[in-house]
């Protein structure tokens, strides 16, 4: 599976590039932090994968703390015909230990 590294998601960021970004962690953990982007945890995703309003060949750039539940998510969406989907490697935790240096 395709991944996506701290700091390159940063820059992209940085750049103001418009990014879809899919946060798969649970709404309470979305609320305490995130970096935007669509809300549905990866246990809601195949039930709600209506609320995606991504095109299948959208760059989709799946986000979690860690980066394991973004890997589910991943499988999930590749497995739903979504042909472009990254993972956040090292998730979340990568991104503020990135921006803590």
């Amino acid at each position: 599976m395709s991944q996506i590294d701290a700091a390159t998601l940063q820059q992209r960021l940085n750049n103001g590039e418009i990014i879809n970004l899919l946060d798969v962690r649970q709404k309470i953990e979305f609320a305490t932090f995130n970096i935007g982007g669509l809300n549905i945890p990866v246990s809601q995703l195949a039930a709600n994968i209506n609320l995606v309003n991504y095109n299948k060949t959208d760059e989709i750039i799946v986000i979690c703390s860690a980066g394991i539940r973004s890997d589910n998510a991943q499988g999930i969406l590749s497995g739903l015909g979504y042909q472009n989907v990254l993972n956040l490697k090292g998730g979340l935790i990568a991104l503020q230990k990135l921006n803590n240096k």
